[in-house]
């Protein structure tokens, strides 16, 4: 009797062993995909430059899935909505994270929502590259660099400094004031390192005035920023607000020059804005369709055939970030995200679209830069921005 009970529990033992290895099994044999998260704007008040930068991504990962994908598998992309807000980024993240377990994340558009995303990507040991949030503080912040945290973008150290540079040297510029978004770490990033540069080199600031996201009517502080008469107006917003401050400057008869940075490139700029408006206006930005590099070109063939238009400077930097963490995945030989961290960390000399990128002690790229020129509703390459 005791012999038979010995059989049955040694019988029972075996046969929960076995299913446990072939479980085991099977979860790794059913392990052909890589999961990469995407904390975009799918929704809200700047999901435009999201779409764009989205589909520069689905490019860079469709591209690589046809070419046999990674390490052997293929690259499932997973898309969270942070609805253009903060809070949601961090819960975008999260979900990705938690839920969708994913090695990577590309992501997200917007400083504020990239900065709300990245504790979280960092306690959970994810690395994360952004597209386009420019504000130092996503990769370096209270003298720490964020090991997870890298970016696609040159930073608003760069840009600020650069309009400032742009708006004297170019432009003869002695005067400037400065409209800013005052919920946005964006706007406030670039007008900080614009003011420093500008005065440092014997410019006036004459005018700060400030508005909220979402605002409709700006003529009572552009009515002032008039009456201060300054050469430039310096204004570092997204498309959605920058569009209609343009437009309702030329209206009160605010025909200066208009700086600001790569949020006011979009297509859509024209369709706010209107043409007219927007003549005189320049702007710092990552990439150009009239760029001559053969990485570019074929980047924008692929695009223009994939979506049947032509790339904008969010769609090269979307797929930028894509390709970042497809070949740091590729030369780490490995899905771990720790490893996807130092492979990135270590990124020297690659051939992006948006030019040769290395990154720096910071995780910021090294990379050049251009300043776009309004003209008639088109964008007109005006020069060349080295680091």
């Amino acid at each position: 009797m005791l012999h038979k009970k010995w059989l049955r529990t040694f019988a029972g033992l075996l046969i929960l062993g076995l299913a446990g290895t072939l479980a085991g099994c099977s979860s790794t044999n059913d392990s052909k995909e890589i999961k990469i998260g995407g904390n975009y704007e799918v929704t809200g008040s700047i999901a435009s430059y999201a779409k764009s930068s989205t589909n520069g991504a689905k490019l860079a990962f469709k591209q690589a899935n046809a070419n046999g994908g990674v390490l052997g598998k293929q690259l499932n992309f997973i898309i969270a909505d942070n609805k253009s807000e903060p809070s949601e980024a961090g819960n975008a993240v999260t979900k990705l994270i938690t839920q969708d377990k994913v090695v990577a994340i590309v992501g997200a558009i917007a400083s504020s929502n990239t900065l709300a995303g990245s504790t979280i990507a960092h306690d959970n040991k994810i690395p994360f590259v952004s597209p386009i949030s420019t504000n130092p503080k996503v990769t370096f912040e209270n003298g720490q660099v964020k090991d997870y945290a890298f970016r696609a973008c040159f930073i608003d150290p760069f840009q600020g400094t650069v309009m400032a540079n742009f708006a004297i040297k170019s432009l003869h510029a002695k005067k400037a004031a400065i409209y800013i978004d005052n919920s946005s770490d964006y706007a406030k990033g670039l007008s900080q390192y614009f003011e420093e540069s500008f005065v440092k080199n014997g410019g006036t600031i004459v005018a700060k005035e400030a508005y909220l996201q979402k605002d409709q009517d700006f003529k009572s502080a552009l009515t002032k920023i008039k009456a201060a008469n300054p050469d430039v107006l310096f204004l570092p917003a997204y498309i959605e607000e920058g569009g209609k401050i343009a437009k309702q400057a030329r209206e009160l008869g605010l025909n200066i020059a208009i700086l600001g940075g790569d949020g006011l490139d979009s297509p859509k700029l024209v369709e706010i804005a209107g043409a007219t408006a927007l003549n005189n206006l320049f702007f710092s930005t990552h990439y150009s369709i009239e760029d001559k590099d053969p990485t570019a070109i074929k980047f924008a063939e692929a695009y223009k055939k994939e979506y049947g238009e032509e790339p904008d400077m969010q769609a090269a930097l979307g797929y930028d970030a894509a390709s970042l963490v497809i070949d740091a995945i590729k030369r780490a030989n490995s899905a771990e995200p720790t490893k996807i961290k130092d492979a990135l960390a270590q990124t020297k000399d690659f051939h992006a679209v948006s030019g040769i990128l290395t990154f720096d002690a910071q995780h910021n790229p090294i990379k050049s830069g251009v300043v776009i020129e309004m003209k008639d509703g088109k964008q007109v390459f005006r020069e060349k921005i080295n680091p």
